[in-house]
């Protein structure tokens, strides 16, 4: 039962994603971008603060695993996704120039360049091992608790889909062609889960450290939020635009607090 949930959890989270993210490309465009980008960042601050974390502290009880080793962890996966950044940048910093060279935390690529017309592939790629690394921390989630899974799966799908909206972008520019585009993105986004299977068997045979798997998914969600999302927020607004950036934050951090509450009952 919980590897059926992993599967549809992880294809929600990385079809599901694309999809919307569809919808908003060709549809509704860049109005609701920008809320969804305060909603994801929300929304992954309080999954990572109030859901996974204390999820892992509390197994971390059980399987004898100190705190002093699960902040470590958190250091070492904040730090890696930043020399992962660095890489990234290093190695696309001439095909992109200046401006809008900065990259998801996990291995991924320059979502925000929507002039660059040859990057279909890096795209795809890209997404592909972020898809992959999703999968695996949401099949952590559901293995510690089925609606840990859900509160994980419905972060991820949330912040992926304003990064899906530029990859949508750049592979319709680079393939002039929008239905082979979302085709594409979609493969993609369906190696979620792939990841998840691998995931489930993966922690579901080192149940001890799942607590480590926890903060892992904690980090990433936290490097993406502080350091991708939150800096695309930080511009100079009219009162009227702040505050419903700040309301969409906010909003974000309450569904992970009401989804919370729902699992505690």
């Amino acid at each position: 039962m919980t590897l059926i949930s992993i599967f549809v959890g992880t294809l929600v989270a990385g079809v599901g994603s694309v999809w919307l993210a569809a919808l908003l490309a060709y549809a509704l465009l860049s109005r609701f971008t920008q809320h969804l980008l305060s909603l994801a960042a929300g929304a992954l601050l309080a999954t990572a603060f109030m859901r996974l974390l204390p999820e892992a502290f509390e197994l971390s009880v059980e399987t004898g695993v100190s705190a002093h080793a699960l902040f470590a962890v958190l250091l070492v996966g904040l730090v890696f996704f930043f020399l992962l950044d660095k890489a990234e940048l290093w190695h696309h910093g001439h095909e992109h120039g200046q401006g809008h060279a900065h990259s998801h935390g996990h291995a991924d690529h320059h979502h925000h360049d929507h002039n660059h017309h040859s990057g279909g592939w890096a795209v795809l790629l890209g997404d592909s091992v972020h898809a992959f690394g999703d999968g695996i921390l949401i099949a952590a989630a559901f293995v510690a608790d089925p609606r840990l899974g859900v509160a994980a799966a419905l972060a991820v799908m949330a912040h992926e889909v304003p990064h899906h909206v530029g990859d949508l972008v750049v592979l319709r520019q680079s393939l002039n062609n929008s239905r082979a585009a979302l085709f594409r993105l979609s493969l993609a986004g369906g190696v979620t889960a792939i990841g998840g299977v691998v995931g489930y068997l993966l922690v579901g045979a080192l149940h001890e450290y799942l607590p480590f798997f926890l903060v892992v998914a904690a980090s990433s969600f936290i490097y993406v939020a502080l350091a991708d999302l939150i800096p695309q927020l930080q511009k100079r607004l009219s009162p009227r635009e702040t505050a419903a950036q700040v309301a969409w934050l906010f909003a974000g951090i309450a569904l992970v607090v009401a989804l919370g509450e729902w699992a505690q009952h």
